[in-house]
């Protein structure tokens, strides 16, 4: 007989499933506490139910996260696990310590289809989407891994901050992602507050809106470039959702977010998007559309098929130094995990890619200095 794996629902999803196995909803919220809150998996170890309907659970559900292929460890801190997702394919997952915060990286994604320039990930194809249940493995391991390992007590968060910023693009894959986040911020699941559980995207416009309407959470915007030329070739979806209509979109976003600003993500490569002059061509967009913001600088983190460079540091605060001059908040992301290849932009994972990007990319010219 095949059996549920309880870890695919929000608890809506849950109570809709108890009551199609003749179980009452406050039933659905204890076992949600005892998976989510307490990681427990075993149905005989959820004291307070009684035992016909952990009966009815070990007959028709299961509680099963994803199997860990490997971890690894790096000198600041940062923890990358990469997660077996079947049938050739797997996802990495990152723990970033910080002073006053703990995030987690989480991927939605076998692989990418986006394909942006600066990405690893996007250079090894596209798969398929995770299912929620795989989304929510991820943080289901890295939150009770990490309290054992950090000796909190009962009812202490290991994971403050999740950034849906790891492998593939999340608002392509909607579905999955909006029961994922709403465990993610449930009171009976994990807790998190709307303003600690950011979406990146790299612009994917009907779904933002969506998503302000479903269940809006901090948004990160994967801008780039300050232009329609330069994006086109940076992150090839600008051809299907050019800037005027994603900075539109941003503008509505607002009505909605838990925070009065979006990100934008602008990855800093050398000698293409760069300059002081796109620097100010940054400034006059926002401007123009009215879109409160503040930029997030981030160091490229090669690698060998990418055929870029990261910016020196010294044009970088250059170019954030024109952004601060125009009053919009900036800020150069702190590079973690590089040793491990756990940095922004260099999660590969392993993937079957569906797309053959591989073969298409050997024949696209290699990107060259805009001026």
């Amino acid at each position: 007989m095949t059996t549920t794996n309880l870890l695919q629902f929000d608890r809506a999803g849950l109570v809709d499933w108890f009551a199609g196995h003749g179980q009452a909803a406050f039933r659905a919220r204890q076992v949600f506490r005892w998976i989510h809150q307490k990681g427990v998996a075993d149905f005989d170890a959820m004291t307070d139910l009684a035992k016909p309907l952990r009966q009815v659970l070990a007959a028709h559900a299961q509680v099963s996260g994803l199997p860990v292929i490997a971890e690894s460890r790096s000198a600041d801190g940062t923890v990358k696990w990469l997660f077996d997702v079947g049938q050739g394919n797997a996802v990495e997952a990152v723990f970033i310590p910080e002073a006053q915060r703990n995030t987690l990286c989480v991927s939605s994604q076998a692989g990418c289809a986006v394909n942006c320039a600066f990405c690893s990930t996007g250079h090894q194809g596209f798969s398929r989407n995770l299912q929620t249940w795989e989304i929510l493995a991820q943080l289901w391991h890295a939150e009770f891994t990490m309290r054992r390992e950090l000796g909190l007590a009962a009812g202490e968060r290991a994971i403050s901050n999740v950034v849906m910023m790891g492998m593939g693009e999340p608002l392509q894959n909607y579905a999955a992602l909006i029961p994922a986040l709403r465990t993610m911020l449930d009171d009976d699941g994990y807790g998190l507050s709307r303003r600690r559980v950011t979406v990146s995207t790299s612009g994917v416009v009907p779904m933002i809106d969506r998503l302000a309407h479903d269940c809006p959470v901090a948004l990160a915007v994967s801008l780039h470039a300050p232009d329609d030329a330069l994006r086109d070739r940076l992150v090839p979806l600008n051809r299907k959702y050019p800037l005027d209509e994603l900075m539109a979109a941003c503008k509505r976003y607002l009505d909605f977010a838990p925070r009065d600003f979006i990100t934008f993500e602008y990855c800093m490569l050398d000698r293409v998007n760069d300059t002081p002059e796109l620097a100010r061509e940054l400034v006059d967009l926002v401007q123009r559309h009215h879109v409160a913001c503040k930029f997030n600088l981030i160091p490229f983190n090669p690698f060998p098929e990418s055929g870029l460079r990261r910016s020196p540091a010294g044009r970088v605060e250059a170019f954030a130094q024109v952004l601060l001059d125009a009053g919009i908040v900036t800020t150069v992301r702190k590079t973690r995990g590089d040793d491990i290849d756990a940095a922004c932009g260099q999660l590969a994972g392993e993937v079957r890619d569906r797309t053959r990007r591989v073969i298409r990319m050997a024949r696209e010219p290699a990107l060259s200095p805009p001026h």
